[in-house]
């Protein structure tokens, strides 16, 4: 019985580890705007606030890492988010913070949290999306729009 909880459980934590590795946020700002242009994919990017903002994280984990989302996203665009954590223990490095303070003077200049940008091959806006109480099916539909 032990032994069958015991892989039961290291199934579990292996699944998770994969659906939340196979979520690929990038994170170099300028290979992605590169990658974008070469491969003509949309830039999802996502100005949040992990720890602090509620909606944010309802984002996250309604949309972001499930796998329908990830398995589209994969496919379709590049992921990029602009984290703004509020805790002490959770602060950014100095250079990632000026990068999103950067990309939030240029795409969020009014401070919305969640905002979502989408952004063409040719980084000009096409779209934004917040937080809506959607299936992800539905939220999908709505990028799709753009």
């Amino acid at each position: 019985m032990n032994r069958f909880i015991f892989l039961s459980i290291f199934t579990l934590c292996s699944l998770s580890s994969t659906v939340l590795s196979a979520q690929n946020w990038q994170t170099d700002w300028e290979k992605t705007k590169l990658e974008s242009k070469q491969t003509n994919k949309k830039i999802v990017l996502v100005f949040s606030g992990s720890d602090w903002c509620i909606p944010c994280i309802k984002l996250e984990k309604e949309i972001w890492i499930t796998p329908e989302f990830i398995s589209y996203a994969s496919e379709n665009y590049l992921l990029f988010r602009a984290d703004f954590p509020k805790r002490k223990k959770n602060k950014l490095p100095d250079q990632i913070q000026e990068r999103n303070d950067l990309l939030a003077s240029k795409y969020n200049p009014k401070g919305y949290f969640p905002l979502v940008v989408i952004l063409n091959s040719n980084h000009e806006v096409i779209g934004n999306l917040g937080y809506d109480n959607l299936p992800v099916k539905n939220y999908i539909e709505k990028i799709e729009r753009f």
